[in-house]
């Protein structure tokens, strides 16, 4: 599996699983405060990561000089 299919994966199980939070939260599927807030955080995880994750695909990583970074692996052959 290359890197690209690797990350689309990712990408589908993070937004799915944001949606799954989001309809139970709808549902009325939190009974307390506590499990509001949980879930309240995990989907803000799941938010997060996802944006950057696009972030990287879609304007390159960059370092705190403005350079863009190489995010792959050392040892994976350069495209």
């Amino acid at each position: 599996m290359d890197e690209l299919t690797l990350i689309t994966k990712i990408q589908k199980y993070l937004k799915e699983s944001y949606q799954r939070i989001g309809d139970a939260m709808i549902a009325g599927g939190v009974d307390n405060m506590e499990k509001y807030k949980y879930m309240l955080g995990q989907a803000h995880a799941y938010q997060t990561i996802s944006g950057e994750i696009s972030n990287l695909l879609n304007k390159g990583a960059k370092d705190g000089n403005g350079k863009v970074v190489d995010i792959r692996d050392e040892r994976s052959p350069k495209a």
